[in-house]
């Protein structure tokens, strides 16, 4: 019965964080629309999850991550929506089936990563203020290379033509990407992970929440 209640109030857990990943997802704060791309926040929250609920609900986060952004690009297109939303798919069912890898599938990444480096963090019994800033930085780099390592493999070519530059131009325009903005958000995410995560984590273990045990060295 007390097992019954925990899952119950884990599945509660998991449906706030992510109604907060919905929101963000819906507002400038959590899409942030830059000439090529949507650079993004809403990983923040999916990140806290895994560390604070485990890595199956960072999966779970990660996923309502991914089907917004899938809707976001399907709505509110960009140059580069073709790689993310099926609907838009240039090259038929092929890149549609490309299309919801990068948009879901990288994104349940997110979650899993960063859950089980919580896990080893906690085994190992590394101080918090290290792990979580860490923990943040490595959830949030996975998002960006995961993504923008997808395009390139999956997408050069569509790439090349959307940005009307040589194929050979693609390798060096995804690392671009990849330093002007996945870095500054990896460092933004482990600010933010550290100063949310240090509160959460005494919180959740208050309420005896979580799917691994958030008590690690001091």
């Amino acid at each position: 019965m007390k097992a019954k209640k925990h899952d119950t109030r884990w599945m509660v857990s998991v449906a706030l964080m992510a109604a907060i990943v919905i929101v963000l997802a819906n507002t400038p704060l959590g899409m942030i629309q830059l000439p090529i791309i949507k650079a993004t926040t809403v990983h923040i929250p999916v990140i806290l999850g895994a560390i604070l609920l485990g890595p199956g609900a960072g999966a779970i986060l990660g996923a309502v991550f991914g089907i917004c952004s899938l809707v976001s690009n399907t709505m509110a297109p960009t140059l580069l929506s073709f790689a993310f939303s099926p609907f838009l798919s240039t090259t038929g069912i092929p890149g549609a089936l490309k299309a919801i890898w990068i948009s879901v599938g990288c994104r349940i990444l997110i979650g899993v990563a960063a859950g089980w480096l919580w896990v080893l963090f906690t085994k190992i019994k590394l101080n918090q203020f290290i792990a979580l800033p860490i923990v943040g930085f490595v959830g949030s780099m996975v998002n960006t290379v995961t993504v923008m390592g997808s395009i390139y493999f999956l997408f050069a070519q569509q790439y090349a033509e959307a940005k009307e530059v040589a194929l050979t131009a693609v390798f060096g325009l995804v690392m671009g990407t990849v330093t002007a903005s996945g870095i500054p958000e990896a460092i933004a995410a482990a600010i933010l992970v550290l100063a949310l995560g240090k509160v959460l984590v005494v919180v959740f273990r208050k309420m005896n929440l979580g799917a691994v045990n958030v008590e690690s060295a001091k």
